[in-house]
């Protein structure tokens, strides 16, 4: 753990990781909002989470990663040069929507040609996806349509007893998600 970083709890840290390999939802706080993830193998995992979202499947997930090898399974190759702009924003709070290998799991993709990917730096939820030993879906903690919610007790209002687990921590502070940019062009789809 780095200096100023936050104390992450071993014990629900662990408790966390069990609830996702046992197809639970958990929650979690990121670089701007609290989000909910599970595992992305999980299909019913995947469909519980957007069954608690009232998200449609089509809108397809993100995948957010402790290390860039950690999301492999799930991509399609890119060019050098695009890899190397996308592994240069790493860790970090970008999202890049990225060509889906074939092994994609559909309940992720939204049957969409591409995936959307992060690697964060954010302590907590880096932890999560170390401990869990791979990549977990991370959504914005909300109803559809729903504003995300910035603190444990909002998760908590709105999810609470479905929630196989909570992982606390405070967020990273941005003030607005993270960006998500096209692999292929580099172009924002989201600022």
């Amino acid at each position: 753990m780095t200096a100023g970083a936050p104390r992450i709890s071993r014990l629900r840290l662990e408790r966390a990781v069990h609830a996702l390999r046992r197809g639970g939802v958990v929650a979690y706080p990121t670089e701007a909002v609290w989000g909910l993830g599970c595992d992305p193998w999980d299909r019913e995992a995947v469909l519980r989470l957007l069954a608690l979202k009232r998200r449609p499947l089509e809108r397809g997930l993100i995948l957010l990663a402790a290390a860039p090898e950690d999301l492999t399974p799930f991509l399609a190759p890119l060019p050098p040069e695009r890899a190397a702009e996308i592994r240069g924003s790493w860790p970090g709070p970008v999202t890049w929507v990225v060509p889906a290998a074939p092994e994609a799991p559909a309940w992720i993709t939204g049957g969409h040609a591409g995936i959307a990917v992060r690697v964060t730096a954010h302590p907590p939820a880096a932890a999560l996806c170390r401990a869990f030993g791979g990549p977990v879906v991370s959504t914005s903690a909300n109803r559809s349509a729903g504003r995300p919610a910035r603190t444990a007790s909002a998760v908590r209002y709105t999810f609470g007893p479905h929630l196989d687990a909570l992982l606390p921590g405070p967020t990273g502070g941005l003030a607005r998600p993270t960006p998500i940019r096209d692999a292929v062009t580099g172009a924002y789809l989201r600022h």
